[in-house]
């Protein structure tokens, strides 16, 4: 499964640049809270989930932080530039 991993929080662009919208107000689900996807899909049963289409101001881009760990550790991975996935 393929879902879309844009933003971990859902005031993400706000906290960085001090302005501007939501994740949800621009349609995206965050990965992180009790509202996010990693927590709404904690039960899906799949032989593969992968997180695509991620800013690059998501901290679970960053391999060595916690956000990264706990999707690793929900048994989600989490696509990197220039991965080919066969369908």
């Amino acid at each position: 499964m393929l879902f879309d991993g844009t933003f971990w929080s859902d005031d993400e662009l706000i906290q960085i640049q001090d302005s501007g919208q939501t994740a949800r107000q621009m349609g995206h689900v965050p990965v992180s809270s009790e509202q996010g996807s990693l927590h709404l899909l904690a039960g899906l049963k799949r032989p593969r989930k992968v997180f695509v289409h991620i800013n690059n101001t998501n901290p679970m881009l960053d391999e060595s932080g916690p956000e990264s760990r706990q999707v690793r550790e929900a048994g989600w991975e989490i696509a990197e530039d220039g991965w080919h996935i066969e369908l």
